[in-house]
């Protein structure tokens, strides 16, 4: 990791920290449209990871649903709204402070699913996409199911505000690794790729991108 690119990692986790802390449950309290997807594609009782969790609604809605819920993510203050909420409806969700540069703290083999709702689009460099994929395949059982979203070079915010190389765009604070299509390929390689969908949400709308793949 060069030194801009650590800086650059510092200085997102120090943002998503605020965000969370002066903005709870700034995504709402109900599960995103994708989390509602990958439960259905999820088998029963499935061992899901969720990366990049935030303040965990999407963790909370697989763990109603009876998955057993990892939730990981940088940011301990989104994760202390997530443990709070786990605890009022009597939820048992696993929360871990982890940045996904590093390698994941689990076991080979000790997942079923992967789900991660815009984490692959963060500040993170082609490199360490290509490594947390790796992470990712090591830890899901054979057959084992990775959902992802990521917001795609034809979004409106691509190519807009502080350029930072390797289609990352900084606009208003938070940094964004654009996709363009050869990226999803490319992490996909060694996978079975089943669908790559494109979709919209939110209020500018984003302009994202539903991919799942199979180990």
């Amino acid at each position: 990791m060069t030194d801009r690119t650590a800086d650059l990692a510092a200085e997102q986790r120090g943002h998503w920290q605020r965000t969370y802390r002066d903005h709870p449950d700034m995504y709402g309290t109900g599960p995103s449209d994708p989390a509602r997807y990958a439960a259905s594609r999820f088998p029963a009782g499935a061992r899901v990871v969720d990366l990049g969790a935030g303040h965990g609604r999407d963790s909370l809605f697989f763990a109603r649903r009876g998955f057993a819920v990892t939730a990981l993510d940088f940011s301990a203050e989104g994760l202390d709204q997530l443990r709070r909420h786990a605890a009022a409806e009597g939820l048992d969700v696993t929360a871990l402070a982890h940045d996904v540069r590093d390698p994941l703290p689990l076991a080979d083999g000790s997942a079923d699913a992967v789900y991660a709702h815009m984490l692959l689009c963060m500040a993170l460099t082609t490199a360490q996409l290509h490594a947390l994929v790796a992470e990712i395949r090591r830890v899901l059982v054979p057959g084992g199911v990775f959902v992802y979203t990521v917001r795609h070079t034809g979004d409106a915010h691509y190519g807009v505000g502080t350029a930072h190389g390797d289609d990352i765009y900084e606009t208003g604070g938070f940094a964004v690794h654009f996709f363009d299509r050869p990226l999803v390929d490319d992490l996909a390689a060694d996978w079975t790729l089943e669908e790559v969908l494109a979709f919209e949400e939110g209020e500018l709308p984003s302009r994202l991108w539903r991919v799942t793949q199979v180990r």
